[in-house]
């Protein structure tokens, strides 16, 4: 499975959306394979064989779903609030037969999203938990915390403490989370 031709399949080549899901994408599977690689160095007793074309395949497409939200930041004219995009890509992966790949879509928000929250904070989400469960969904959502997808900051790598300002505003189980991943995949 090639994740660029399924990309074209939803988003046209040449627009700016198409450019921000895809150079967002590939620098998030880039340091996804990265921490993978350093995970499974650093822990060479855990005999952990991680799926690395599972975590390239996903990564590349763990945002496809942005088109169906409205953000003008990112040229996306659809019409569902930006926390949906998680949902609208596993809705659209798993309609392309790849349920493992849907998940990783779901479940990249944040630190991951618990159903508890999502009815306390009355979010415009399906009332279930969206918390990355396997390893390979972990590294890729540890991942992209490191990468915006806005213009002028695309390419720009935020630092671990720039991650943790950033989840401040999230209830502090996604903290807890993200030193969690620190501790295992950090740099």
């Amino acid at each position: 499975m090639n994740p660029l031709h399924l990309i074209k399949k939803y988003y046209s080549q040449g627009s700016k959306s198409f450019h921000f899901l895809v150079e967002h994408s590939r620098l998030v599977t880039e340091e996804s394979l990265a921490i993978a690689k350093r995970f499974q160095k650093k822990n060479p007793d855990l005999k952990l064989n991680l799926n690395l074309k599972f975590i390239k395949e996903a990564a590349m497409l763990h945002d496809i779903g942005i088109f169906k939200v409205n953000d003008p930041e990112i040229c996306c004219t659809g019409t569902d609030p930006y926390i949906m995009h998680g949902v609208r890509g596993r809705e659209i992966l798993e309609k392309e037969k790849l349920p493992k790949h849907a998940l990783v879509c779901e479940r990249h928000l944040s630190c991951g999203i618990t159903k508890e929250e999502i009815i306390n904070k009355n979010l415009p989400l399906p009332p279930r938990d969206m918390s990355p469960i396997n390893i390979e969904e972990q590294i890729i959502s540890y991942a992209d915390k490191f990468f915006s997808k806005f213009f002028g900051k695309l390419h720009e790598k935020k630092s671990i403490d720039e991650i943790r300002t950033d989840l401040k505003r999230f209830a502090p189980h996604h903290i807890k989370q993200f030193e969690k991943w620190v501790d295992m995949f950090g740099e």
